[in-house]
């Protein structure tokens, strides 16, 4: 069930009237109307997939009782070991295992030996990565000590199975979600209303500004033999604008959502592409990924405290495990590394945590230095994008080739216009006006949280009006996924 279909739109008021009006005085009861939601939210797609989702519910919270009963360090390790293996162990075959295989054949016909392929044809369950990151850090964390496992097994499966941020995150961990099933929630109308206006400004960014430059990435990237290289570089462009409409757009759905609801989820986006340095980027892009990442693997694996050798491969490890993270296929592992390539000398000069604070504090514009590095930093991104967004690895090469090489035929820029312009001439405008919004709220959680807040009721009318107006006039005709369902 996608957040911008004529299903949700219906899904969500029936489960908000009854979570609220038929179930409030009993936590229990809305717990396992949260799960059931979930699961026909999940099961919308393909109902198959529900026994995996399910079946990795109760391995892990079995595993967790387990963890609570021992103190013997060998069964706990085994305990652990049996949870990451299952889950992994899933993930691995539905995401990579056709990957592998294919490789493997590869590798073996390079050095001229011929052996059969088995590539099977295998449906990716919707939204896996996500989720078993999420159950996985439950079994970790109780692990670890740092939890107390859970005895209720409904709400242990509304956690993982939580539908607003179920198929594309954010990736919520144990110790913040799950307590807030124990605790009885009370409507709250300002939150409520906080909520509403982040699924509003969600859907701004998924409908107007990532489906409408999807229409022209998708072009100018499936055809682009076709294309000169400024068009090239517009494609590149648009696709940047594209996966952050679409992804932090979910981002904010599901936690706009989730407030409805009474429940808190961790920020996911912190307006990235106004970064100083990729350092900066990377903690304000897919934030629940990244700390994911920097508590369960790179800090375990020394982090950043041993000598140089050790710092240079933990940032390629957790580099490289998020990009195919992302999907089984070499651009994502060389988007990785370039990212990796470029952090680097952050790291090794010592300055990773320089830009943690809010860029143009107290200003309204930055400064040149500022700016400086914003440019860089997104032009940086722009160009790691074309790896995420390419085919292969032959079709990366190829359009970053033709993109440096035709940008001197100043011939391509006036095609490059009428290109836009045919495609959808308000589309700068749009981009611009969603820029501009980012920017003045840069400083709160989303963009809209606090605009407009001291005006006039009228004026803040007509501005929510007008996103309306905006969101129903530039919605594309057929309902367009959202990128991450494919990871």
């Amino acid at each position: 069930m996608l957040f911008n279909s004529l299903d949700f739109a219906i899904f969500l008021p029936i489960v908000f009237l009854l979570y609220w009006f038929v179930f409030q005085k009993h936590l229990r009861a809305q717990n396992a109307l949260i799960a059931a939601a979930s699961y026909l939210f999940y099961g919308w797609w393909d109902w198959r997939f529900l026994t995996l989702i399910i079946f990795s519910s109760l391995v892990d919270y079995i595993v967790g009782l387990q963890l609570e009963k021992t103190d013997g360090k060998q069964r706990r390790k085994v305990l652990l070991w049996i949870s990451i293996i299952i889950n992994l162990g899933f993930l691995g075959f539905f995401k990579y295992f056709n990957f592998f295989i294919d490789n493997f054949v590869s590798a073996f016909s390079f050095f001229g030996y011929q052996i059969p392929s088995t590539s099977l044809n295998i449906i990716l369950p919707v939204g896996i990565s996500f989720y078993t990151f999420q159950t996985l850090s439950y079994t970790i964390d109780v692990y670890r000590k740092k939890l107390k496992p859970t005895k209720d097994f409904v709400a242990f499966t509304a956690f993982v199975s939580f539908f607003p941020q179920l198929v594309a995150g954010p990736i919520e961990r144990a110790t913040n979600l799950l307590p807030q099933f124990y605790t009885k929630r009370k409507f709250d109308y300002n939150e409520a209303v906080l909520g509403m206006r982040q699924i509003l400004w969600g859907l701004f960014k998924k409908v107007v500004i990532a489906d409408n430059c999807a229409q022209l990435a998708n072009d100018i990237f499936n055809n682009s033999a076709d294309y000169g290289g400024t068009s090239l570089a517009l494609g590149a462009l648009m696709f940047t604008f594209q996966i952050y409409g679409d992804f932090s757009g979910y981002s904010d759905i599901a936690i706009g959502t989730a407030r409805l609801f009474g429940f808190k989820l961790m920020k996911n986006f912190a307006f990235p592409y106004f970064s100083r340095d990729i350092a900066e980027f990377w903690r304000r892009w897919h934030i629940s990924l990244s700390t994911w990442f920097r508590d369960y693997l790179y800090i375990p694996l020394g982090g950043s405290r041993g000598g140089t050798l050790m710092k240079v491969r933990n940032t390629f490890i957790i580099f490289i495990v998020s990009g195919f993270w992302h999907g089984a296929n070499w651009t994502f592992i060389v988007w990785g590394a370039l990212n990796a390539i470029y952090f680097l000398p952050l790291l090794l000069r010592n300055k990773n945590r320089v830009h943690t604070g809010g860029i143009a504090e107290n200003r309204v514009l930055p400064t040149f230095k500022e700016l400086r590095g914003m440019l860089l930093t997104f032009s940086l991104t722009v160009l790691a994008w074309v790896f995420f967004r390419a085919e292969d690895m032959a079709h990366a090469g190829q359009f970053l080739m033709d993109l440096f090489l035709g940008l001197a035929d100043y011939m391509n820029y006036y095609k490059t216009y009428r290109l836009l312009y045919n495609f959808n001439p308000s589309l700068v405008f749009l981009i611009i006006f969603f820029y501009l919004i980012e920017w003045f709220g840069r400083h709160n959680d989303f963009a809209i949280q606090k605009l407009l807040k001291n005006s006039p009721r009228i004026i803040r009318f007509i501005f929510y009006s007008l996103l309306i107006y905006l969101i129903f006039n530039f919605m594309v005709a057929e309902e367009t996924p959202f990128i991450y369902f494919q990871f």
